[in-house]
């Protein structure tokens, strides 16, 4: 059937919502977002492989298993006890993502993992679980995707600005590990950014050819900007700096200097990004793109609007299929892959985890007491944010889901809903609003 449509305004004004366009029972599928802008995590890639445009994981049981247990082992050759790392610690922002946890007790011969990797050994009931194929980027080979598609469209969406491969201008491949380099040591929610950038340059330009405005006024091309910008302008925006929560370890005192901070951050990744993909052709209103003000926009949008990016790892489904084997394959089994799992200890579970906008997802409203919920099931194995039925929903009734835990108390969750910039009046907060 058709989406659910999409409204200018929620029935409070405050933004847009979407609303059923048919009756939904309990448990149904409401609509799968596709992903506008997303990215996995940096230091999740140490735990999972995956399509860089879909986000479906890729390879092999066997690549992912011995991929992880590669980087667990150079973690453990260096001493490297790290633990599981969160954006917490990046300044401005408070999503966790994976990392080396931990030193294990279990490291297995480089032999093994190599053969993991390469392909070489094959563990048993693998083959219930095929991944696709990797196909890498053809231009710097650090990105990879699930099939030429995904390969096709990421060039055309962000990629084809981003990849610092052999064949981009030196002083544009310098700029852009510099960016990189900038936002992995700060915060990688401007790797998102950028590809939001990207996606409105390349949009932008593509407008630009196809309605043959080069000769016409900067007032045309500007239209042609907004154009290119619409899909991501549903989302909610609030300036970055503006309204991130103060994280706990900042005194109140100290607020002014912390959003200075931030900002700065925001200012130096701008400039940066700013070196590594800007295009004459498009100026100079493209230059409207580049401002502090937009770019503060769209980080913040981010933080706003976005559903985690979470991925189930087959991994995880492959060591509980040959937990529930009978006993005598299971014990057959368990020869090959005890040492596996006893070496990837609770990392054998992590999911692929990252930062993404969803077009449809960001109009959906906040409510304590929400109809619907996004909710990943076993056939949901890419990126797509998948939003079911908590119950019954009428047609044209406003679909809502939950920006928070529900179960906290009144002023837990209107404390949490003040980061969002708003008072959630419905009717649970209604009914539990003190006198």
């Amino acid at each position: 059937g058709k989406v659910p449509l999409l409204n200018e305004y929620s029935p409070c004004g405050l933004r847009a919502s979407v609303c059923a366009n048919k009756d939904f029972a309990e448990g149904d599928l409401i609509l799968k977002d596709q992903i506008l802008v997303g990215a996995q995590h940096s230091l999740n890639k140490i735990d999972c492989v995956v399509c860089s445009y879909c986000f479906r994981f890729i390879g092999s049981v066997e690549f992912q298993i011995g991929h992880r247990l590669y980087f667990q082992s150079i973690a453990s050759s260096i001493g490297c006890s790290s633990e599981r790392h969160c954006h917490g610690s990046d300044v401005g922002s408070s999503t966790c993502s994976s990392g080396v946890t931990k030193e294990k007790s279990t490291t297995l011969p480089e032999e093994v993992i190599e053969s993991l990797i390469t392909g070489d050994v094959s563990l048993p009931f693998s083959d219930h679980f095929p991944l696709p194929e990797i196909i890498a980027c053809q231009g710097c080979e650090e990105e990879r995707y699930c099939s030429q598609s995904c390969a096709d469209s990421d060039w055309e969406s962000y990629h084809s600005l981003l990849c610092a491969g052999p064949n981009t201008e030196p002083p544009r491949r310098s700029a852009l590990h510099k960016f990189v380099e900038h936002a992995n040591e700060t915060n990688d929610i401007f790797l998102v950014a950028a590809k939001a950038i990207t996606f409105t340059m390349l949009r932008y330009k593509k407008l630009k050819r196809q309605n043959d405005f080069q000769n016409k006024s900067a007032e045309s091309n500007f239209s042609l900007l907004m154009e290119a910008w619409k899909p991501l302008s549903m989302g909610f925006k609030k300036r970055w700096w503006d309204y991130v929560a103060l994280p706990e370890d900042v005194d109140a005192s100290d607020e002014d200097s912390f959003r200075q901070e931030i900002r700065d951050l925001a200012f130096t990744s701008l400039q940066l990004l700013k070196d590594a993909i800007f295009d004459a052709e498009c100026a100079p209103c493209i230059l409207f793109v580049f401002s502090l003000e937009v770019y503060g926009h769209i980080i913040g949008m981010f933080e706003l609007n976005n559903l985690d990016l979470v991925v189930a790892s087959p991994v995880e489904d492959y060591f509980i299929h040959i937990d529930d084997l009978p006993d005598d394959k299971k014990e057959e089994a368990e020869k090959a892959t005890a040492p596996l799992l006893d070496a990837l200890d609770d990392d054998y579970a992590v999911p692929c985890d990252g930062t993404a906008f969803f077009p449809l997802q960001s109009c959906m409203n906040h409510s304590c007491c929400p109809n619907a919920k996004a909710f990943k099931r076993d056939e949901d194995n890419d990126g797509h944010a998948v939003i079911i039925a908590l119950g019954p929903i009428s047609k044209d009734e406003e679909i809502t889901i939950s920006y928070i835990d529900e179960e906290l108390p009144y002023e837990e969750r209107q404390a949490e809903l003040a980061d969002y910039g708003f008072t959630c009046t419905c009717s649970k907060c209604q009914e539990e609003k003190p006198n």
